[in-house]
């Protein structure tokens, strides 16, 4: 039988804009009708590792094909975290701007068992290590994930690529919010390969975008 059926909004896109505000303390973001599927949402569990506030607010609708509601988080002061083993299957496609919210946590963190970044759209491990490194950050690249010492100020040394991968695009976008310079990411309309309105809701975030 026919019947209505309410797609919710892709966890990992919402994942940029949680780690955009996780390390700015006072501020807060609610993200509204949000796929909850448990099997994509491990990002909300490394967030409250690093100590970040994570409230969530699961709709009780029949017409949702998979579990959705809104997830609000405060920023604060992020502190070091590990991640790896199970985690990693339900975390895959976030990894990118895990490492970004390694970068923000003041101390060392750890990320490992991840060696099928290297087979994705570009070897995401190699071009977060180096992008990162690019922008101050202290890392050390292992060959299934990487070891980031963070808390450290942002400071662009030249232009980030991004291969044409789209999650590298936007981790280094987030990134690039909390840095002390304006930061050039280069060949970025491969954002549009999964979320075409990026940018805008960047700049109505407060984000500054030319």
């Amino acid at each position: 039988k026919a019947r209505p059926y309410i797609v919710p909004g892709d966890f990992s896109s919402a994942a940029f804009w949680m780690v955009a505000v996780a390390a700015r303390p006072g501020q807060t973001l609610t993200i509204r009708n949000v796929g909850l599927n448990p099997r994509r949402t491990a990002m909300l569990d490394v967030l409250k590792s690093a100590g970040v506030s994570v409230k969530v607010k699961e709709y009780k609708s029949t017409n949702h094909i998979e579990p959705a509601g809104d997830i609000t988080i405060k920023g604060g002061k992020l502190k070091p975290f590990e991640v790896g083993g199970d985690m990693i299957p339900n975390l895959i496609d976030e990894l990118p701007v895990v490492f970004v919210l390694a970068a923000l946590a003041e101390g060392k963190s750890v990320i490992r068992d991840a060696q099928e970044l290297r087979v994705k759209e570009s070897d995401r491990i190699a071009t977060m290590a180096g992008n990162l490194k690019l922008m101050g950050v202290d890392v050390e690249e292992q060959p299934d994930g990487m070891i980031i010492n963070g808390g450290k100020p942002f400071v662009p040394e030249s232009s980030v690529r991004c291969y044409g991968d789209h999650r590298i695009a936007m981790s280094m976008a987030v990134l690039g919010t909390y840095a002390q310079a304006p930061v050039v990411i280069q060949n970025v309309a491969c954002v549009d390969t999964s979320y075409p309105g990026f940018w805008d809701h960047m700049k109505a975030l407060g984000g500054h975008v030319e």
